[in-house]
């Protein structure tokens, strides 16, 4: 039977003591700490997760003291998305949020009724709530949010925990960039090497790196995985530092730690995409409460972050939250998570999909256009550029050359037991035709019940366009590149495609 921390007080009780300015020590302690540490850009390549050439003894040390979670999901692939979804506790496709940095521009998005975003929760239960990134001292940065909606900034009472009230609990969220650390030139593989090599005394070996077998065994590909592993330790040191800043400030006995990504490795098949190296996330939980030394395999999505961490703090989980607290004694176990890819900046896409324990299903909106369309942020990647010349000039063998299918499947079924990287489609074999049609329909289903919105309209699309085009970061060169891309998606909207 799961544990699930009951407070000693009536949570009004509590309130009305804070208030006062009466709350005790104990008071305190009956209600936990909630802290999050997420992740940009980072798949579950974690020792604890059976990487093999790299150790991650922090994020390890969470997971031998806490709960780990084997098969969990994030149902967006991208960030905003991805973070509009886990601070609501709701499918990104239900509450309009689900087109990659939308509402940026002119037109703005709100959330449904009803719908809040979980720090509100917090702030009326009586917690402090911070955000920040890391390392930064003094903690002056209020860290990443990147939520697509409209959202009132004074929901985070500040960047650090520390200027809480005394006796005061802290929900707080820790912004890592993960991933990112390794840029996306070979320039930016040195810099994350030097620094794993100034810290750690050695950095992971190319040669040593083991690439999925849908990429080309490139030494530049090398050199990004293994910066990406670089980047893997960086972060788990970083994991170490924020621990023992709880310890030292005596909060960690009372702290429940989330450690999550936002989705998974920054690849050509991982983020932005339906498959397991964009979807698969490592999610580990260690606290009071929290069973230790457990390794759950059930199917969990990051959203049910949002419902157990309410549940950990005994704040009531609005009924029309979708995600579940998995901590709950009666939670019953998902037999599938859903997830969707939609437009990425400029690039419009509409990609939906489930995964059982063993099956995957997608369905692909726009079959007609590329597998892999132009996309300003992705062709930047110097690793994109080698595939992208590698398949020019006729160097990637069959498996390799699904990244650059000029139309894809209208449908595509796995079976992840026999085809871990998703290789073989068994949408057309006769065989998987009954199992195939009970997925499409099961994804009907929830596509009808969470009231996916779809498509984006052509005057929000044009509204969050004119907002790219007015950065700061957008030169002459990646201006050009911007508006070739939009007057192709429209050309391509013209022509059905």
């Amino acid at each position: 039977m799961l544990s699930k921390f009951t407070p000693k007080h009536p949570l009004s009780l509590f309130i009305a003591m804070l208030a006062a300015g009466l709350a005790s020590a104990t008071a305190s302690a009956a209600r936990p700490n909630i802290l999050w540490i997420i992740i940009d850009d980072m798949s579950a390549n974690f020792s604890c997760y059976g990487e093999t050439l790299i150790e991650t003894p922090h994020v390890d040390k969470l997971a031998e003291t806490g709960t780990m979670f084997s098969k969990a999901f994030v149902t967006a692939p991208v960030c905003s998305t991805n973070r509009s979804a886990f601070i609501t506790g709701m499918y990104q496709t239900s509450i309009g949020a689900h087109q990659h940095r939308s509402g940026r521009g002119e037109l703005k998005i709100h959330l449904p009724k009803g719908v809040r975003p979980v720090p509100e929760l917090f702030q009326e239960a009586g917690y402090y709530t911070a955000i920040t990134g890391w390392p930064n001292k003094p903690r002056s940065n209020k860290g990443k949010t990147d939520y697509n909606f409209e959202w009132d900034q004074a929901m985070y009472d500040g960047p650090d925990w520390n200027q809480r009230q005394p006796g005061q609990p802290f929900f707080a969220q820790v912004q890592l960039p993960g991933g990112k650390h390794r840029g996306k030139d070979i320039e930016g593989f040195r810099k994350v090497s030097e620094k794993a090599h100034s810290i750690f005394g050695d950095n992971v070996d190319p040669n040593k790196v083991s690439l999925p077998p849908y990429y080309l065994d490139d030494r530049i590909l090398r050199q990004d995985w293994a910066a990406y592993l670089d980047s893997v330790r960086l972060t788990d040191k970083f994991v170490g530092d924020i621990v023992a800043r709880l310890k030292e400030e005596g909060d960690y006995e009372n702290t429940v730690i989330l450690f999550m990504t936002d989705h998974g490795i920054s690849h050509a098949r991982g983020k932005q995409f339906l498959y397991e190296e964009g979807l698969h996330i490592p999610l580990v939980i260690a606290g009071p409460s929290i069973e230790s030394g457990l390794e759950r395999d059930d199917l969990v999505e990051h959203i049910d972050i949002a419902a157990l961490s309410l549940g950990l703090a005994g704040i009531e989980i609005p009924k029309r939250m979708q995600a579940r607290d998995i901590l709950a004694e009666d939670y019953k176990p998902r037999t599938a998570i859903f997830a969707a890819r939609d437009r990425c900046d400029e690039t419009v896409e509409r990609i939906r999909g489930l995964r059982t324990d063993r099956y995957k299903y997608i369905r692909n909106y726009y079959p007609e256009r590329p597998h892999f369309q132009p996309n300003r942020y992705k062709d930047a990647k110097i690793i994109v550029q080698t595939l992208r010349a590698a398949h020019e000039a006729g160097q990637l063998n069959a498996t390799q050359e699904l990244l650059f299918a000029p139309t894809r499947a209208k449908e595509e079924l796995y079976d992840l037991k026999n085809d871990p990287f998703e290789i073989n489609n068994l949408a057309s074999n006769p065989k998987y035709k009954t199992r195939l049609e009970r997925m499409a329909k099961r994804l009907d289903s929830w596509i009808k019940r969470t009231k996916d919105q779809g498509d984006e309209s052509e005057a929000m699309y044009e509204s969050d366009m004119a907002e790219y085009r007015n950065s700061k970061n957008v030169d002459p060169v990646q201006g050009a590149i911007l508006e070739r891309n939009i007057a192709l998606m429209k050309k391509w909207a013209t022509e059905g495609k």
